[in-house]
C-alpha cells in the first residue's frame, strides 16, 4: 500500500509539473520584442502602417468587406472581417490605450483602442475571450497580445472572425463615436 501511495504521490507531482509549465512558464527567444511594457510616445508606427491584428494572417488573405451591406442592406458594414480559427490569437495593431471593454448584442465580446494622439480608435468585436490581464485604461504595444479570435454576438458560429474597425476620432470624442475609415488599404499596404 505504501509503494502504490508513493506512485500516486510521484504522478501528481509530475501532473503538477506539467501543468505549471503549460499555464505558468513562457519561453522567449531572445531577440523577441517586449510585449509588457507601455509603448513609449517615441516609438515609430510604421508610417501609418497598421499591423494585422490577428496572428499568422498574411495581407493577401484579407478581403476588403468595408461597403458590404449588413442589417439586410440597412447599414454598410465600416469595417473588415479577418476571417481565423477560434482562438487564434488577436493582436493590437497599434500602439495606443484601451478605452473600452464591452459586451454589446451586436459585436459580442469587445474592446475599444485609442491611438497615442488620440485620433484613431481601432474596434475589435466578435472577441471569444481577452488575454490574461487585459483591462480599461492599460496601454498596449502594437503585436500585443490582447484576445483571441471568436464568433460572439451576432457573427456566424460556424464563421469564427475578427471585426475590425478604425474610426477617425474628434478630441474628446467617447468611444462609441467618430467617422469610420477603411482598414482595409491601413492593413493591406505592404
Amino acid at each position: 500500500m505504501k509503494g502504490r501511495r508513493r506512485w500516486i504521490g510521484a504522478g501528481l507531482a509530475v501532473l503538477f509539473c506539467v501543468a505549471f509549465a503549460h499555464f505558468c512558464v513562457r519561453i522567449v527567444p531572445a531577440d523577441a520584442p517586449d510585449t509588457s511594457a507601455p509603448p513609449s510616445q517615441s516609438d515609430p508606427v510604421d508610417n501609418g502602417v497598421l499591423l494585422i491584428p490577428v496572428e499568422g494572417v498574411p495581407a493577401s488573405a484579407l478581403t476588403d468587406t468595408f461597403t458590404q451591406a449588413r442589417a439586410g442592406g440597412a447599414r454598410p458594414h465600416d469595417a473588415i472581417d479577418i476571417m481565423a480559427a477560434r482562438g487564434r490569437v488577436v493582436l493590437a495593431a497599434a500602439n495606443g490605450r484601451i478605452d473600452k471593454i464591452f459586451w454589446s448584442e451586436d459585436g459580442g465580446r469587445t474592446l475599444y483602442q485609442r491611438s497615442p494622439d488620440g485620433r484613431l480608435l481601432y474596434y475589435y468585436a466578435h472577441l471569444d475571450g481577452y488575454a490574461p490581464g487585459i483591462h480599461e485604461g492599460q496601454m498596449l504595444r502594437r503585436g500585443q497580445r490582447i484576445a483571441t479570435v471568436g464568433s460572439t454576438g451576432n457573427a456566424d458560429p460556424s464563421a469564427p472572425h475578427l471585426h475590425f474597425a478604425v474610426h477617425a476620432m474628434q478630441p474628446g470624442e467617447p468611444w462609441y463615436g467618430g467617422r469610420a475609415v477603411n482598414p482595409y488599404p491601413l492593413l493591406a499596404r505592404r
